[in-house]
């Protein structure tokens, strides 16, 4: 079955948003039937979810940001004015020397400042918006996954309610020319009147499961053009005019389950995400830690600000000026250790949500080929099913018109048909969407490449 192109692939191999990120307009309504393909591109545009992720995975790139800039110099600006009281300003205290410290007094200085060894938070600090960035991507990862998984069992859910619509249909029009053949047969008197009350019985019992199939189909299309993106116009009704341009193709391939969930472990975002997580809180100890060590900085600048002895507010004073400075928390009280204890917590906590998480997916993968083996195996059950129950309607027609058949006969054999295309449709879409949960259990792009 065709899927997405080569743009798509890209994007949920590499974890890199497609279009770009801020706001998107709403999805054009199509003017024809959506393949797959255009329907996973538009979600891919246009869906709430993956709109979202797109925006956190801007928000992450920003954190990265601000945790690189610890490791970077700051260029500082500072300014003052100061103006005080004649009381306050104290006089020279040498007699014979009428020398005051100025009422005004004010001072401006610019300085570039670099933090050069702060206990490893530095190194750290560089390595966290490495971890930051890539956990993000695998989340964007995950959400992308998620919202192609649910596209192609909505468009599926489409295509069977369609089908669906359409046994029932078939199956009215059957009861319906069965309803008109006994009372030509009535009118000739060769049945009793009991034989047009059975066919109007079904035929009345027939269309209720007709009118709730067609309900089904528009809500599917309604579930469909939601996450799409669709903002659905407001002259159109509930039955919404989006086609699916694709047909229910059951899978060739047979699933592998060891090789499945040794695929799993190695491709799955979720996995990647908690790994990003666990060093991210490994590089939390060691910022934790960095707090028992010193930090050293080296500045240049320069100063200038007005005498300090004369009343000259004009006047600036100034220079460069360069050093070093030493900080070092002798003792704080504990905050520390209780820092460093909370980050060896969180991370061991990080490692317990990753095996959990390992333990999921290959429950996942487990289930997931358990329901697609089901899967083919009852659409194989069905492959000939339809046919048996067309040649059954028709020899029980042909003998009921030769009479040496009964009316019960073709009207269970009708049923038994109108069960059998059910049954091979509902099975066609289960083989569909069990294929599209393998394929996400087993962390792939859950598309195939294919020319746009």
């Amino acid at each position: 079955m065709k899927a997405l192109g080569s743009m798509m692939a890209l994007v949920l191999a590499a974890g890199i948003p497609g279009p770009a990120c801020g706001a998107e307009p709403p999805a054009p309504w199509p003017q024809r039937p959506l393949t797959l393909a255009e329907a996973l591109d538009l979600a891919l545009s246009h869906n709430a979810e993956v709109r979202k992720a797109r925006q956190e995975l801007e928000a992450a790139t920003g954190l990265a940001i601000q945790t690189r800039a610890v490791a970077r110099p700051r260029l500082e600006a500072s300014a003052g004015y100061t103006v005080r009281e004649s009381g306050g300003v104290e006089q020279f205290p040498v007699p014979g020397l009428p020398l005051t410290f100025p009422n005004d007094q004010w001072s401006a200085g610019i300085r570039l400042v670099q933090t050069v060894y702060q206990g490893g938070r530095l190194t750290s600090a560089r390595r966290s918006a490495r971890l930051i960035e890539q956990q993000a991507r695998a989340a964007y990862q995950t959400a992308v996954a998620d919202t192609v998984l649910a596209v192609r069992t909505a468009y599926a859910d489409v295509l069977l309610a369609a089908e669906m619509v359409r046994v029932q249909e078939a199956s009215v029009r059957l009861l319906e020319e069965e309803l008109r053949q006994t009372r030509q047969r009535f009118e000739a008197g060769t049945v009793a009147r009991f034989n047009v009350l059975r066919a109007q019985v079904e035929l009345a019992n027939a269309r209720p499961r007709l009118i709730r199939a067609q309900n089904s189909l528009r809500i599917a299309r309604q579930q469909l053009a939601y996450l799409l993106g669709f903002d659905v116009p407001a002259e159109f009704s509930d039955d919404l005019p989006l086609e699916p341009a694709d047909r229910l193709e059951a899978p060739e391939t047979r699933p592998d389950l060891t090789a499945g969930l040794e695929q799993a472990l190695k491709q799955r975002p979720e996995l990647a995400v908690l790994r990003h997580a666990e060093s991210l809180q490994a590089e939390a100890v060691r910022q934790s830690r960095a707090g028992y060590k010193p930090a050293v900085e080296l500045f240049a600048g320069y100063d200038v600000h007005s005498p300090t002895f004369r009343d000259e507010l004009d006047r600036g004073i100034g220079g460069w000026l360069a050093g070093a400075q030493l900080r070092w928390s002798l003792f704080d009280g504990g905050a520390t250790r209780g820092r460093v204890l909370e980050a060896q917590a969180r991370r061991e906590r990080a490692r317990v949500e990753w095996e959990d998480m390992r333990r999921r997916i290959e429950l996942e993968v487990r289930t997931a080929y358990s329901r697609l083996t089901e899967a083919q195996e009852v659409l194989a059950s069905t492959a000939k099913v339809q046919e048996e129950a067309e040649e059954a309607l028709r020899l029980a027609q042909s003998r009921a018109a030769a009479g040496t058949g009964t009316q019960l006969d073709v009207l269970s054999a009708q049923t038994a048909l109108t069960e059998a295309r059910s049954v091979h449709a509902q099975a066609l879409r289960d083989c569909v969407v069990a294929r599209a949960r393998w394929e996400r259990a087993l962390g792939l792009p859950v598309i195939e490449e294919a020319s746009r």
